[in-house]
């Protein structure tokens, strides 16, 4: 991997600049874990009979934030990317997947995300979550997926370790 493109977020300041500050450190931070890497290497799986690999949690994150951010404040029968119902699980299968594949809905979604949340005039926007049927904040979807990142970033620490022996950051 080359150098850290991560931006730290600000040790001061303001609820919702922190919050998407965090979110894009933990996005850059699984992009950097696929760095430098074929969709070979991108499909190694961890260990049978688990099928999660680096590209399936690209392709899994993707459909979190569809359903996190497009599904609750935009759109809520909008299709996942990966299976004809919410089945988060569906994604981790990257057996057929590509780099540029995964990547770019992965991507699409992101700014998709950034959008509503540069154009929410607050985080108390609300949007309805269908498989809690309640309404939640957008706040709250945010640390949500930020929890998201944070575990996930913890799997892709030891998938990219496995690939390649590369560990840290």
């Amino acid at each position: 991997m080359t150098g850290d493109p991560r931006l730290s977020p600000p040790h001061l300041g303001g609820e919702r600049e922190t919050l998407r500050a965090f979110l894009d450190y933990h996005r850059t931070t699984l992009a950097m874990k696929c760095e430098g890497l074929d969709d070979e290497q991108l499909r190694e799986r961890s260990m049978p009979p688990s099928t999660l690999s680096l590209l399936g949690l690209v392709r899994h994150m993707a459909e979190v934030e569809r359903a996190w951010f497009r599904r609750v404040f935009e759109d809520g029968d909008a299709p996942m990317v990966w299976s004809d119902k919410v089945d988060f699980q569906a994604a981790y299968d990257a057996s057929r997947s590509t780099r540029a594949e995964a990547f770019a809905a992965w991507e699409t979604e992101v700014e998709n995300s950034r959008r509503i949340e540069r154009e929410a005039a607050t985080l108390d926007l609300a949007g309805y979550q269908p498989r809690w049927e309640q309404e939640v904040s957008l706040r709250m979807v945010m640390v949500h997926v930020l929890l998201e990142y944070g575990r996930h970033n913890g799997h892709a620490d030891f998938l990219r370790e496995g690939v390649d022996g590369t560990v840290g950051a």
